[in-house]
């Protein structure tokens, strides 16, 4: 691929703009549609057209597999934790009403909460699961 200047150029103008309508799609997910899910499965489509056009050692580069596996326990962690703050805010697991001191704010913010807990997981372990077909011999 290293000879697609066009295909290299148009790839680096358009990665960023699908991360950014990945963002869109996560902090806009408890408006309308999407949401953590929609938005992990789009940020990780962008790593796997940056590893199809520029090569895997490229793209382990800027996502390196250590990181994307550590965003694995953070996504986790904060949706877990979230529910767990619930417990000890009084509430019952993943209840959001008791995270602030309006009941309807509490709700925004545990939704968004665990919306990017989900997102986080979600792309971390596509990446980590492309990363580990895409290294592999073929026989």
């Amino acid at each position: 691929m290293k000879d697609q200047i066009v295909l290299r150029v148009i790839a680096k103008l358009f990665i960023p703009f699908v991360l950014l309508f990945a963002l869109y799609v996560q902090f806009h997910g408890d408006y309308g549609p999407g949401g953590g899910f929609q938005a992990g499965v789009i940020f990780a489509a962008a790593f796997v057209l940056y590893t199809l056009i520029f090569g895997l050692e490229a793209a382990k580069k800027v996502a390196k597999p250590r990181l994307v596996q550590s965003l694995v326990v953070v996504g986790v962690l904060l949706y877990v934790g979230t529910g767990i703050m619930g417990i000890f805010l009084g509430g019952n697991f993943l209840d959001y009403n008791v995270l602030q001191h309006d009941p309807v704010h509490g709700q925004h913010l545990g939704i968004l909460i665990i919306e990017l807990g989900v997102g986080i997981t979600v792309a971390s372990v596509m990446i980590t699961i492309f990363f580990s077909f895409a290294g592999r011999a073929q026989s």
